[in-house]
């Protein structure tokens, strides 16, 4: 279905910022949508007390749904959480006490706070845990009423468990289990709040279809046939090929104890030109034409468009002020020397760098190393660092790392200099 085919807003402003990759019965949910506030969800795993970037994709949805009207619910996966979810996965993940789980959570509902509104309102969001349903389960009953509606035939079909069974990696009984308590969630979460959508990745696929069949087949009464709809996301990845969110320093963490806003700030500067246009799409709340304007870009323009990404992605998770104090930062660093009489410089061609300029001279000049032992040293311990990315391996200087002009480097967090492009 095209753009124009959809009537409700929210499935309008999905698909016009590339949000949807797979629904159900895209006609049918248009129609609900149009009806009346619609409660959807999405769950989140407590394995960390942050959620990271990967997870931003999934909170924007729930964003987009709330300005429409609509009821967002976020479920918290203490119970499921216990188990671990195969999708994606090589090995099975570590098990959590319950009070390492409890913390997650409490760390977790930090990154919903600048995107949804909460209360008890038609289209308020609600955060639920479904540790609240499914540790009362006794294991017979749930077996009884429900792994009757789940074959094992067309459980080894899907993704999840096909990639460890063809890696010949051992998958638990616990694991497998996991799609079952999954589909249980999405029907509890029905009976108890009329939840009648479940979004996710497109990894998720397989789950979310089993959750959708669930409620159809024991959701219904005599005289009512309960409707229930799946929408899953593309999985995002870089024009490299990359999965989203991962740094040099690793993951992108939302809570600003654990990836400070300057840092932050400086992740979406650091994209890739080629992915500037989706990323304005996903990760602000720009207006559409003035996205299009941006993508069109090109050379050092392309940079502005990126600058504006970095602060309007940071001030929708960290506040305004927060993001323009990094900019800023940023500014003074890239564009004027970071306080020029603060900071040493050496000059590079154009040429130079186009060619590729050996990594551990320009270090040396700048008297931040005194050897390219020690340079390699600082590699390893992941301290040397270009633009503010430790680097994991030695490689050239190249244009590529150009910001604004110049190229930030640094030993650490105290010894910084700059490259710039001899004029």
């Amino acid at each position: 279905m095209t753009t124009s085919g959809f009537r409700s807003d929210f499935l309008r402003t999905l698909e016009e910022r590339g949000f949807i990759h797979q629904t159900t019965d895209p006609g049918a949910l248009d129609e609900a949508l149009l009806k009346g506030p619609v409660s959807a969800y999405i769950g989140f795993d407590a394995t960390a007390d942050s959620l990271h970037v990967g997870s931003l994709v999934q909170i924007m949805m729930l964003h987009h749904l709330q300005a429409a009207g609509h009821k967002p619910i976020v479920l918290m996966g203490g119970g499921t959480t216990k188990v671990g979810d195969p999708t994606g996965k090589d090995e099975q993940r570590k098990l959590l006490s319950d009070a390492d789980i409890q913390a997650n959570i409490a760390g977790i509902k930090k990154a919903f706070d600048p995107f949804l509104t909460f209360g008890d309102g038609p289209s308020d969001a609600m955060m639920v845990n479904n540790d609240e349903w499914l540790s009362e389960l006794g294991y017979v009953q749930f077996l009884r009423d429900y792994g009757v509606h789940f074959t094992i035939n067309r459980m080894l079909t899907f993704d999840s468990v096909k990639l460890r069974l063809d890696r010949e990696q051992p998958m638990t009984f616990l694991e497998f289990n996991y799609m079952l308590m999954q589909a249980y969630d999405f029907l509890e979460l029905q009976r108890r709040y009329g939840c009648v959508l479940q979004m996710g990745g497109s990894d998720q696929w397989g789950n979310i279809v089993n959750g959708v069949e669930l409620i159809r087949r024991v959701g219904a009464t005599d005289d009512q046939q309960l409707h229930a709809f799946g929408l899953t996301t593309p999985l995002l990845t870089t024009a490299s090929g990359k999965k989203m969110g991962k740094t040099e320093k690793g993951a992108v963490w939302l809570n600003a104890e654990r990836f400070s806003p300057y840092d932050y700030w400086q992740f979406w500067r650091n994209t890739d030109d080629a992915d500037v246009g989706t990323m304005l799409r996903r990760f602000t709340l720009l207006p559409i034409d003035e996205v299009q304007r941006l993508e069109t870009l090109e050379g050092g323009e392309i940079n502005e468009a990126k600058k504006i990404l970095a602060t309007e992605a940071t001030a929708l998770l960290h506040g305004r002020q927060a993001a323009e104090e990094a900019a800023e930062t940023a500014r003074q660093t890239f564009e004027q020397g970071a306080a020029s009489a603060d900071l040493p410089s050496v000059t590079a061609s154009e040429a130079e760098l186009s060619a590729g300029l050996p990594l551990f001279g320009p270090f040396s000049e700048l008297g931040l190393i005194k050897s390219n032992g020690e340079g390699r040293r600082h590699i390893k311990a992941g301290a040397l660092k270009v633009n503010d990315e430790a680097l994991k391996e030695e490689r050239p200087l190249s244009t590529d790392d150009l910001r604004d002009g110049a190229i930030k480097l640094s030993i650490g967090k105290k010894k910084h200099g700059l490259v710039k492009v001899a004029s």
